[in-house]
């Protein structure tokens, strides 16, 4: 989408919404954007939004993700148009989801697997 906003916030919701299990709930953790709070989004009832305290990244796996697609498929370049920037994003999140365990790996942070092994 073009803009990091309420209705692209709200179109994000629904489809994510449509993909959970019937009889599951899914959780998103969210930063506290104007449009991950705003009273005017409809929470599906199949989602929670969990919003993250202000100024954590570290809390936000999601950080490391983003980073990982600017560092190895979208930095340094220059791109002509709307759309080849929407190409190169989609190449760059096909070639990361093709790349099994990655996000994990990006995402993972050890106090998070605090009981389980290290």
């Amino acid at each position: 989408m073009p803009f990091a906003d309420t209705f692209a916030m709200q179109t994000h919701l629904d489809e994510v919404s449509l993909y959970v299990a019937e009889g599951s709930i899914a959780v998103l953790l969210l930063d506290k954007a104007g449009w991950h709070t705003t009273g005017k989004l409809v929470v599906p009832a199949n989602i929670v939004l969990v919003h993250l305290p202000p100024k954590s990244p570290e809390l936000n796996p999601v950080e490391n993700v983003w980073q990982y697609l600017r560092q190895t498929w979208l930095s340094n370049r220059v791109f002509e148009s709307y759309k080849d920037i929407c190409n190169a994003c989609c190449e760059a999140w096909n070639n990361l989801i093709a790349d099994f365990g990655r996000i994990a790996s990006i995402g993972r942070r050890r106090w998070s697997r605090i009981g389980q092994s290290q």
